[in-house]
């Protein structure tokens, strides 16, 4: 009975010197009273304390305690999405290499003459690429990249254990080269290529019993693992290609037409690296747009920002020529935009496309319209994708464009990509 009673612990009681320190507190923080001039027998401690701001006194107000909400992601700029984006790798994959065999005699009581028991030592892992749809860039990619060796065999017929094989998560679209001519494209969720192999292990002397020779002594080792150095390229996988020369509104005609929001400014070369914007329909379907990066005229010649953003123009299947229409000849524009585009790949200009007219917002616009149509036999869609003016036609035609491409699946062609 006492050890139970001993056990229960008084309450405890605030101490008036910590009561008169957090009542000066208040008074200090509402200018009531002057700390100094007070005369209540506090010690020099709570003094202190009370002193240097009531610091260790707490208020659970609601009108005092922080608002906390979730905070809100900023959007990265141009500059950082082009750290974190990269289209191109050059990587060396060296496979694992194959274990040793062993060279070992079964030994014992009653069974001197055991034979060869060594095993083969197990195989090198190889490095697999596989194509992810959740990874969009390259940058995850180091450039060296080493296989698991396999284990070497023991005694008792042991194999050992095969190195396991590594895999590469890349883009879907990543083209895989080898001194400039291509090895795999892997254009599908899920596709793999086997890059390298991993070395076959050594044989152990088991591998070498035979009539003739009973007691072999023989053990290889494992061969060495597949070497190779390959080019890592991504194309964008879209459906619709937005062409234009620097500051010709690309950026802000997708952001009209999608929920894509990439970078727009008032001077050229804004947009670094490609974005894609997904445009909606009510029949759920979706047609994926690519911002390709400005051309300029020598772009073939690696001028600007070269060629290092024509290759994701060769995955889209119809093309939307941007033109400027505040620039003093914009039809001037559209032929260079097809000069360069052949430049890079013959017939690449030839797809189907359709011309946007630009910033027809301007009051010089409408009369450059009338001489760009005079000069062109293709379909002239006016838009301004600052108020968003006659951006309706251009999503409808865009469905026409996706619709006939989805007609090639039942003549024979390529299959059609759907997002």
């Amino acid at each position: 009975m006492l050890a139970t009673l001993s056990r229960l612990k008084s309450p405890r009681l605030l101490s008036p010197e910590i009561f008169v320190g957090y009542i000066l507190g208040q008074e200090v923080r509402s200018k009531k009273v002057s700390l100094l001039s007070h005369s209540l027998p506090v010690s020099a401690a709570v003094r202190q304390k009370v002193t240097a701001g009531s610091r260790d006194v707490s208020s659970s107000c609601s009108l005092c305690a922080k608002v906390r909400g979730q905070p809100k992601k900023r959007e990265l700029s141009e500059k950082k999405l082009t750290r974190c984006f990269v289209d191109h790798r050059r990587v060396k994959l060296m496979a694992g290499s194959g274990g040793r065999g062993v060279s070992s005699f079964h030994s014992e009581p009653r069974k001197e003459w055991g034979g060869p028991d060594g095993g083969n030592g197990g195989d090198g892992g190889s490095i697999i690429m596989k194509a992810d749809k959740f990874v969009k860039s390259l940058a995850q990619v180091v450039p060296i990249y080493k296989g698991e060796d396999g284990q070497p065999g023991g005694s008792k017929n042991c194999y050992g254990k095969n190195g396991s094989s590594y895999y590469i998560s890349v883009p879907v679209g990543t083209v895989v080269k080898e001194e400039g001519e291509a090895q795999a494209d892997l254009s599908e969720h899920g596709q793999e290529y086997l890059a390298v192999f991993g070395g076959i292990g050594g044989k152990g002397n088991r591998f070498f019993l035979s009539n003739e020779n009973r007691a072999p002594m023989t053990a290889t080792r494992g061969m060495m693992g597949q070497e190779r150095v390959l080019q890592l390229e991504l194309r964008t996988m879209a459906h619709a290609g937005l062409v234009g020369f620097p500051n010709a509104g690309k950026s802000s005609l997708l952001r009209a037409i999608s929920n894509a929001r990439p970078a727009v400014a008032a001077y050229p070369f804004t947009t670094l690296n490609p974005h894609v914007g997904i445009v909606n329909y009510r029949d759920h379907e979706q047609v994926a747009v690519a911002d390709i990066p400005g051309i300029i005229r020598g772009a073939h010649l690696n001028r600007g920002l070269g060629i290092s953003f024509l290759r994701h123009i060769e995955r889209c299947r119809f093309l939307l020529y941007v033109l400027d229409l505040s620039s003093p000849e914009p039809w001037t524009q559209l032929v260079h935009l097809r000069y360069e585009l052949d430049q890079y790949e013959p017939g690449l200009s030839l797809r189907p496309q359709v011309i946007i007219a630009n910033k027809m917002d301007l009051p010089e616009a409408r009369e450059k319209l009338q001489t760009l149509k005079s000069h062109v036999s293709q379909r002239v869609i006016p838009v301004s994708a600052l108020t968003g003016q006659n951006t309706e036609e251009l999503i409808l035609h865009l469905r026409e464009l996706y619709d006939g491409y989805l007609q090639g699946e039942g003549n024979g062609e390529e299959k059609p990509k759907r997002w």
